[in-house]
């Protein structure tokens, strides 16, 4: 009811103000410009995704509601339990979460006494992902805690090699995300994108890839876009979100997004961009809209 009203009120304005100009309006044209002033049609450039945590305090299914008025057509960072409504809503899942041990941060692929728990995590969980119609789940290489990160690298590769095999049969990557250790995550190891991409080099697989997390990294090494450029064949998935503080990406923070999106754009990416950021004032969905607008690039 409040999408109709809203409608019936871009129509009386915009047809009002073409009477005050005495400019001629077709109903076509009438339409045409409230679909505008409404914004509801993106384009297409970017595939626009919502992250659920930023945003818990909305019950799931309102924010579905409230993603798909905005043009969104994924919310990640779901488990199992929550793929049933997504669907629901027409809404798909870009990058799931697991269970257990595989939604760990801390304690991820880069110690071996992980292994056992994480490849039987996953074994479970890869299936699950494929049999929802996903083809992405996140994993984390876990902290150092006085490891190097050549003993590290290796530790992971050892066991993402083992469920390779797996993912590749059921068309399903593992994404390992690129996090900060100086302000956030700290002790982290795959904080660095070339240490990223130098395991998925060791992995040696395509169902092996990086979430590329653009606050993270701007924290962690800056140079965004020549980095994305760089390496973006190790990446599939980026994420947003304002520098310093996580929230808006906005004029309010360091980062110029439509130049970022652009340059992600011209590397062939077809994935999803994920909104990360942590709204910051009154209306949480106004914000969301804020961000999709900024990195919906012509």
């Amino acid at each position: 009811m409040k999408s109709t009203s809203n409608r019936r009120t871009a129509l009386k304005n915009i047809v009002a103000g073409a009477g005050a100009l005495s400019l001629p309006l077709s109903m076509t044209n009438v339409m045409a410009a409230s679909e505008k002033a409404l914004g509801t049609k993106l384009n297409g450039k970017i595939n626009h995704s919502v992250c659920r945590w930023c945003y818990s305090k909305i019950p799931l299914e309102t924010l579905a509601l409230e993603a798909k008025k905005i043009g969104l057509t994924s919310i990640e960072l779901c488990g199992p339990e929550e793929w049933p409504i997504l669907k629901q809503h027409g809404l798909t899942c870009a990058l799931p979460w697991g269970e257990g041990l595989t939604r760990s941060l801390d304690k991820g692929f880069n110690d071996p006494k992980n292994h056992e728990e994480l490849i039987k995590g996953f074994t479970d969980i890869i299936p699950r992902v494929q049999a929802a119609g996903y083809t992405q789940i996140i994993c984390f290489s876990g902290n150092r805690r006085g490891m190097s990160d050549v003993d590290g690298m290796m530790n992971c590769a050892v066991a993402l090699r083992k469920l390779m095999p797996l993912a590749e049969k059921h068309n399903v990557t593992l994404v390992m995300e690129l996090l900060n250790s100086k302000v956030n995550h700290k002790d982290y190891m795959c904080d660095r994108t070339e240490w990223g991409a130098g395991l998925c080099e060791m992995v040696g697989s395509d169902k092996f890839k990086l979430l590329y997390d653009i606050y993270h990294m701007q924290i962690m090494e800056g140079d965004v876009i020549a980095t994305i450029k760089k390496y973006h064949k190790y990446i599939a998935h980026y994420h947003t979100g304002g520098v310093p503080g996580r929230n808006e990406i906005d004029e309010t923070q360091e980062l110029y997004y439509p130049a970022i999106m652009k340059a992600i754009a011209e590397t062939g990416y077809k994935g999803f961009v994920g909104q990360e950021f942590v709204p910051s004032r009154k209306d949480d969905i106004a914000s969301l809209k804020q961000g999709v607008t900024i990195c919906d690039i012509a």
